[in-house]
């Protein structure tokens, strides 16, 4: 009882906030809907029960199951079959990922599951390297780099004018996708295999091999979409989202959360179809290693049952409760007078937004137990902060203004690979880990509706200029937490530097010392 009384108060903490932005604004420069506003509040109340169950449950089952995969991977004496189990493991995650299921509607050219499969089978070969970086004690920068180089010349490629490549239009799309299959199931299960297989090492990096799995799965789902466009040209989608009907009374609005397509029915049934491939998974392991004992078994049992009703608390209350009010908000201060006021509000909604994530705070509590407090779960979540308020003020500015984002990708991504070779090698697994964490259901259902909504009212083009948030929201924390190790480092840097000039001062004061007793 008091593990979900401290869970819910963080969960007041993250979404408050942002429910005093928006009740600002519609009482100043976007009057929304007394319906808009029900659902809103209604969702915020879902978001914020459905977060804190959701953490408590994912840290007694995804965690536990995660890392025990680890253990018993690194544990292999053969080479093949753990690669192969990561494989199908990264598969089997990504199907079960809610957010997926947006994404291929998204794509009206190309069959869902297809979509599916190809950015499942992504991740999942990319799981699989990532085994053999922490089984070879490969630096991660020494991966990214080149990783991200192809990433960025296939994305260039439709630019080059006659090449006729595949499609500039899905360029967003494609990058958004990175963010979008690391989401609140794929997350907290990636990070605990991740600190499985580094647990057994006992060598000085085995901490900064606990991360970098979220970051290297983030890059499949980008690489195979963009071969995909490149080789099929998917059509990419021209208007912005599904209607939305903002004239309801209160009882349409309460009665919203309770239809079968579009409420709470339809995420019992989705979430319940995303476990079932780790439910199985975690059967399938226990009968076979039987590494956890019954009152063990239990408990993650019992977390598995938390993790699903937090889940559809949550997605249900984001997706119905605050998408309508991010897309009209979005719509109402883009048609106004006060136009210009999209990026400092982006801005500001962008601060807090990432820390209402609900995987953010499975990172923040990771990164401060594998570093036994020497990064702090609060320094973390402001330079995640900052990051995506950054992020979501420059992607306000592209709405405004039409610029494309492949140039602000590219400089956005040469930056933090840089620095990757300044900083300590544990900051670069976080930070890369932290931009798959941070563009999650949030930025998809509140921060993504709220361009779209702005992008329509300003006559733009939704696939260039709306989408492709997602994508700035995961490549900013690249930066800032990096930045951060930069600090530590220049700091630590000193304070040893002190330390040597006063034990120097101390050995001359026995040097003289000595040769006057002589």
């Amino acid at each position: 009882m008091r593990q979900l009384y401290a869970s819910i108060n963080e969960s007041l903490h993250s979404v408050l906030p942002i429910c005093a932005i928006v009740l600002l604004l519609s009482i100043s420069i976007a009057p929304v809907m007394p319906g808009v506003m029900v659902m809103f509040l209604m969702g915020a109340m879902l978001l914020i029960f459905g977060m804190s169950i959701f953490t408590i449950g994912s840290s007694i089952s995804m965690e536990p199951l995660g890392e025990g995969i680890g253990i018993q991977l690194s544990k292999s004496k053969t080479k093949i079959l753990p690669f192969l189990i990561c494989f199908v493991v990264g598969v089997l995650i990504t199907i079960a990922e809610p957010d997926l299921q947006v994404l291929a509607e998204k794509v009206p050219s190309i069959n869902n599951w297809l979509l599916i499969l190809l950015v499942a089978i992504g991740v999942g070969i990319f799981l699989a390297v990532a085994f053999i970086k922490t089984k070879f004690k490969i630096r991660l920068s020494y991966i990214l780099v080149p990783l991200y180089t192809i990433v960025l010349i296939l994305a260039t490629l439709p630019y080059i004018p006659g090449t006729n490549i595949g499609s500039v239009d899905f360029i967003p799309t494609a990058f958004d996708s990175g963010g979008v299959t690391t989401g609140p199931i794929t997350v907290p299960f990636i990070m605990a295999l991740g600190a499985g297989l580094a647990s057994m090492r006992k060598d000085k990096r085995s901490a900064e091999d606990s991360f970098g799995l979220v970051a290297l799965c983030s890059i499949g789902p980008i690489l195979s979409i963009l071969i995909l466009s490149l080789v099929v040209k998917p059509e990419a989608v021209t208007e912005g989202a599904d209607a939305i009907s903002y004239d309801m009374n209160t009882r349409e609005a309460f009665l919203r959360f309770l239809d079968p397509e579009t409420g709470i029915l339809k995420y019992i049934k989705e979430v319940a179809l995303a476990f079932l491939p780790i439910v199985g998974m975690f059967l399938i392991y226990q009968l076979i290693f039987k590494r956890f004992k019954k009152h063990q078994v239990l408990r993650i049992s019992v977390g598995f049952a938390y993790t699903y009703v937090g889940l559809v608390l949550f997605l249900t209350g984001a997706n119905v409760g605050f998408m309508p009010a991010g897309q009209l908000i979005g719509e109402v201060i883009a048609s106004s007078e006060f136009k210009l006021a999209l990026i400092p509000i982006g801005m500001i909604l962008g601060y807090f937004v990432v820390s209402a994530e609900p995987a953010v705070h499975t990172l923040k509590r990771q990164v401060e137990e594998v570093t036994n407090g020497a990064i702090s779960h609060k320094s973390i979540g402001i330079a995640l902060s900052i990051g995506v308020a950054v992020s979501v003020g420059i992607s306000m500015v592209r709405v405004l203004t039409g610029i494309p984002i492949l140039p602000i990708l590219i400089v956005g991504y040469i930056i933090p690979l840089i620095i990757t070779f300044f900083v300590p090698p544990i900051y670069t697994g976080i930070a890369f880990d932290s931009g798959g964490v941070a563009s999650g259901p949030m930025a998809t259902t509140f921060i993504l509706p709220f361009a779209i909504g702005a992008c329509n009212a300003m006559g733009g083009n939704v696939m260039t200029d709306a989408f492709g948030i997602v994508a700035m929201i995961a490549m900013t924390p690249l930066i800032t937490i990096q930045v951060l190790g930069l600090i530590g480092k220049t700091k630590q840097d000193r304070m040893m530097k002190k330390i040597h000039l006063e034990l120097e001062q101390i050995d001359d004061g026995i040097v003289y010392y000595d040769e006057e007793a002589a």
